[in-house]
């Protein structure tokens, strides 16, 4: 894609056709503020780049039927969700309709050299199934904070080795295309908004329990990032003072005491001193646990299970309920890896955050599971580039 549009009624024309798909010049025309003729000849010069193709004609409406535009077929865009134990590649069409997707197990502390490598040959076997011949852009989404502008991880706690790291120049040298990049929890609150959850919802809270805790910030339609691009690391709030050491260095934070990592331990805990004979027994089966294990557990009623479960929910339901009262969300969404955990877990988030926070804020609040599961992080990461690509030509390295 070495086209963009030239203007913002152009770029607002592209994203119409991006989340509406196939419209008639007479349907855009309902849904963007231009005069007939004014739409007519910006329609006409997305038709003369190739980033629109006709596509038949309208249904009448009475009159001469109108033609039937849709954004060019061809147009594919690569999405990388990069989580602390898995990876997530998928590629898009341009109205970000998965073509294919795969997945595989990945350790970031690895580093992003070999990550990079194992991202870069799920991206080749996608090709060489027929999903792509080529990508016109790339969103990659990492698990800790990113400098927005430049693309660049800032200090991420769960990342050694990728402070720093070029991620964009250096996926854009490889990939021969444009890259964005962005927090992988930015990412999948930007999945629900496109085709999940949070659809027709202009400020919400997106809330992600995997390996660690983080908090996408919608406001107004748009990921609030924060001054250095930390915003929404809701894992490093206190729940305890002066409590379990915490990975980032304090003690006592959310994700001491909840989140994949911490389950899983505490899981292991409980199994060797006996405490729950149904964990003990799937860690002798299968030398380790995780949240699937609890998950498996409370649901054959295992005290033990179901207690870490509604233990770990509360004390998100206390973090989330302070975002709350702060923030006065229309929605919370609650995603990621641990959700597996179900209903136990989203009964006691909502429990301490209605508990909690005053009623001006929660009455009708809703707080939902999220409905992409896998996907939601690579939608938001295609739904990333279209964004930039789908916006009038910039002056900088990516255009």
């Amino acid at each position: 894609m070495t086209a963009r549009p030239a203007n913002a009624h152009q770029a607002r024309l592209l994203r119409l056709l991006r989340d509406h798909g196939p419209n008639s010049r007479a349907q855009l025309g309902d849904r963007i503020d231009l005069s007939r003729s004014k739409l007519a000849v910006e329609v006409d010069r997305l038709l003369e780049t190739g980033m629109v193709v006709a596509d038949g004609l309208a249904a009448s409406r009475g009159g001469r039927r109108s033609h039937n535009v849709r954004l060019a077929p061809s147009l594919r865009f690569l999405g990388i969700d990069i989580g602390a134990t898995s990876v997530d590649v998928a590629v898009t069409n341009a109205e970000l309709e998965a073509l294919g997707h795969l997945t595989q197990p990945m350790d970031v502390r690895e580093g992003p050299v070999a990550v990079f490598e194992q991202a870069l040959a799920l991206a080749g076997k996608l090709k060489a199934s027929g999903a792509a011949e080529g990508f016109d852009g790339a969103g990659i989404g990492v698990p800790g904070p990113v400098r927005f502008p430049e693309g660049v991880p800032v200090a991420p706690p769960v990342m050694p080795g990728w402070d720093g790291f070029p991620v964009r120049e250096a996926l854009s040298q490889e990939l021969g295309c444009p890259v964005m990049v962005d927090n992988d929890v930015n990412l999948m609150a930007v999945g629900e908004q496109h085709a999940g959850v949070a659809r027709t919802v202009r400020d919400f809270l997106f809330v992600k329990i995997g390996t660690g805790i983080g908090c996408g910030i919608v406001v107004n339609g748009e990921v609030y990032r924060g001054t250095t691009g930390s915003a929404g690391d809701i894992g490093h709030i206190q729940v305890e003072p002066d409590g379990r050491p915490c990975a980032c260095g304090n003690h006592g934070c959310l994700e001491a005491y909840f989140g994949g990592a911490s389950l899983a331990r505490d899981a292991e805990a409980a199994a060797r001193e006996g405490t729950s004979p149904e964990l003990a027994a799937r860690l002798a089966a299968g030398g380790a646990l995780g949240a699937p294990d609890v998950a498996a557990a409370a649901a054959s009623g295992d005290p033990v299970a179901l207690d870490l479960i509604r233990s770990g929910g509360t004390r998100t339901g206390q973090v989330i309920a302070g975002l709350v009262s702060f923030f006065n969300p229309g929605l919370v969404v609650i995603g990621g890896g641990v959700t597996g955990l179900g209903h136990t877990l989203l009964a006691a988030i909502r429990t301490q955050v209605y508990r909690q926070s005053l009623p001006l804020a929660t009455n009708n609040l809703p707080i939902e599971l999220g409905e992409l599961d896998q996907v939601a992080g690579v939608t938001g990461a295609a739904r990333l580039i279209s964004d930039h690509l789908f916006s009038p030509a910039r002056r900088d390295r990516l255009t």
